[in-house]
């Protein structure tokens, strides 16, 4: 694999990504559509070692009838912070961890990144039917 070539910043592996943080509370509406967004997050290429900023939608169903406490939702992304880890990745990362913590197949995690080298990139995880 060809290397970035400047300033090699620190970061660490995928360890440092949290998903104790996630919290849910009960909520029995399973038909109920939920979505939440952020502009907030970030990680860092691990090709470049620059961070990697992106807007994040997060759509579902509480079929498991839970809901994810959003001030928690934002510890855990915030955990991505100093981690080295692709952006497809990512965004596997986050749809595995929240499928878990709110046990429903009804969720749709949407990440796009900002503008890198002329790229943009869009990252689609899951599916609300």
């Amino acid at each position: 694999m060809a290397k970035a070539e400047g300033l090699k910043l620190d970061f660490g592996g995928e360890e440092l990504i949290n998903p104790d943080y996630l919290e849910t509370f009960d909520f029995d509406s399973p038909n109920q559509y939920i979505m939440t967004e952020t502009d907030e997050f970030s990680a860092v290429c691990p090709f470049s070692g620059l961070p990697d900023m992106a807007y994040v939608k997060l759509e579902y169903y509480p079929d498991g009838r839970k809901c994810i406490e959003l001030k928690s939702l934002k510890y855990y992304f915030i955990s991505f912070r100093n981690v080295g880890i692709y952006q497809e990745g990512a965004t596997k990362r986050i749809f595995n961890d929240l499928k878990s913590k709110l046990e429903t197949d009804r969720l749709k995690i949407t990440t796009v990144y900002n503008t890198r080298g002329g790229f943009d990139t869009t990252c689609i995880e899951g599916s609300l039917e």
